[in-house]
């Protein structure tokens, strides 16, 4: 079987930046939006897709306006549900907490929110269905889950890979039973 390209674009900065933000629905600037345009420049896609949540449509439908393709908007690329940390920033939250998320998601998820098993399954299914060369305009934590799910990376080789708002991570995916995937670029604006 023929590996199918799929591109992961972090949404451009949103008027929050520096907040946990998994379900918080805000809006892009318009730098963040002018980064991502610039980022899928010269991209080869047939297909468009984006997280349900205002930064990522923003973001997608600039760029598919430039590549003259329309958006097709899936709730499983979106973040991570922070629970009832979602929109505060990282100092607001227990340090001792915030330690305990971050060195396992999965067992010490935010309180009300969602575990880090939940978000690779459901964006490892999203991934597994993309058939066609495309673009999907998503969050950080969307496109770590995609590489462990698809890469079989771990949380520590997840965060090993920088990924500020507008950046482009270029996988080729192998389908089948289970999706298979290799990087094949990351690029990051600035």
């Amino acid at each position: 079987m023929n590996p199918v390209a799929v591109h992961l674009l972090r949404h451009g900065t949103p008027e929050l930046a520096g907040r946990l933000l998994g379900r918080t629905d805000c809006a892009v600037t318009e730098e963040g939006i002018a980064a991502c345009v610039a980022a899928a420049e010269g991209l080869a896609v047939e297909a468009i897709v984006a997280s349900d949540l205002r930064r990522s449509i923003a973001s997608a439908e600039a760029v598919g306006l430039r590549l003259g393709l329309p958006v097709r908007v899936d709730a499983r690329w979106r973040e991570l549900d922070f629970g009832a940390w979602d929109g505060l920033a990282a100092d607001q939250v227990p340090a001792d907490a915030l330690a305990r998320f971050h060195g396992d998601p999965d067992a010490h998820a935010p309180p009300d929110g969602e575990r880090w098993s939940a978000l690779v399954g459901r964006v490892t299914a999203a991934l597994a269905e993309i058939a066609v060369p495309t673009l999907v305009v998503t969050h950080g934590g969307a496109m770590r889950a995609a590489l462990a799910g698809a890469c079989g990376l771990g949380l520590r080789g997840g965060w090993a890979f920088d990924l500020p708002y507008a950046a482009l991570l270029s996988l080729r995916v192998w389908q089948g039973d289970a999706a298979m995937a290799q990087v094949t670029g990351l690029r990051c604006a600035g």
